[in-house]
């Protein structure tokens, strides 16, 4: 008998198919119990019901319907910002816990390289999106040493990995990164960008990191690389095909540079320097190709949290 804690995916899509094979093929601590969607004819839920998962095509209602419902502890929601309120509303009052794939940035943020065990207790967590997961890691180590007057984010993935769930979500994207790049990654300002690359054969996900801060002397920039690979580090230690591609750049701002534009209001502290940083994103091909790092850092960072609440609950319960 497996004391495994069951899940459900609510989206049957790129981002939900592909969680569903890293919970077949990788967790530890949770197992399928459902996969939920809403096109009868999609490939997630014809690959879901050959593996023998249940699974229904009437969305939310469905899953609460599905016998095996009372059985399952925790869901993930991989479908758009919109659906998703209307699937708290539903599965809330049943105790079910989210966690949220979408960019509807309802409930705290998590990044587990960052804050994994924050937010245990929460009903809802919302894992901000793909660009957020690859970088505010970086700005969080760049603020680990120095204050972060200005982050900017640019994530390019590409065209054939973005379904239609990441298409509509486009400017929920960009509000929910800048968002958490400020209160998970501790710049006073934040901004994100997502480029959406038409490029054949398809690039692996390639996202860059810019920082403006104090960081005068030598020691002090040592530092901060020392913390972004760091950090790398933490990162492919669930997402492997996480990595840098080149040496963190730290250059001086010209004083003739106008960066107070890109300042928070209230700033005084003017930036002396940009730390660049550049990442690459190699997917492991568990259902897209290599190209589709941005599903697979997302559907990890997911599974990561799932993983840690599953066995938190399992270790409580054996003390019990």
């Amino acid at each position: 008998m497996t004391n495994k804690k069951k899940v459900a995916i609510i989206g049957s899509g790129n981002i939900g198919t592909d969680l569903m094979m890293k919970v077949i093929e990788n967790a530890r601590h949770v197992e399928m119990g459902a996969m939920v969607g809403i096109d009868p004819d999609s490939d997630g839920l014809a690959r879901a019901a050959e593996l023998g998962i249940p699974t229904t095509s009437d969305g939310v209602e469905g899953l609460v319907a599905l016998p095996n419902f009372d059985e399952i502890d925790i869901v993930f929601d991989a479908t758009s910002a919109q659906a998703h309120e209307h699937h708290i509303e539903v599965l809330s009052p049943h105790g079910k816990r989210l966690i949220d794939l979408t960019p509807a940035a309802v409930g705290p943020y998590v990044v587990p390289s960052v804050n994994l065990e924050d937010h245990l207790d929460a009903p809802v967590v919302n894992m901000v999106t793909c660009g957020g997961q690859a970088t505010i890691p970086v700005v969080a180590a760049v603020s680990q040493v120095v204050p972060v007057a200005y982050a900017e984010i640019v994530a390019s993935i590409a065209s054939k990995s973005a379904g239609p769930g990441t298409r509509a979500n486009i400017d929920e994207f960009t509000e929910t990164t800048a968002g958490a790049i400020e209160q998970l990654g501790g710049a006073r300002r934040g901004k994100a960008v997502i480029i959406l690359n038409p490029a054949e054969p398809p690039l692996m996900m390639r996202d860059t990191v810019y920082t403006l801060v104090q960081a005068p002397d030598l020691d002090t920039q040592e530092q901060i690389r020392l913390s972004v690979e760091k950090m790398v580090d933490d990162v492919s230690a669930y997402v492997p095909g996480y990595r840098l591609k080149q040496k963190v750049q730290i250059t001086e701002i010209a004083d003739s540079s106008p960066v107070h534009t890109l300042l928070a209001d209230g700033e005084e502290a003017v930036p002396t320097h940009q730390v660049s940083v550049f990442l690459e994103v190699e997917g492991a091909a568990d259902y897209l190709p290599a190209y589709a790092g941005n599903l697979d850092i997302m559907t990890s960072a997911g599974l990561q949290v799932a993983e840690r609440i599953a066995a938190r609950a399992a270790d409580q319960e054996a003390q019990a």
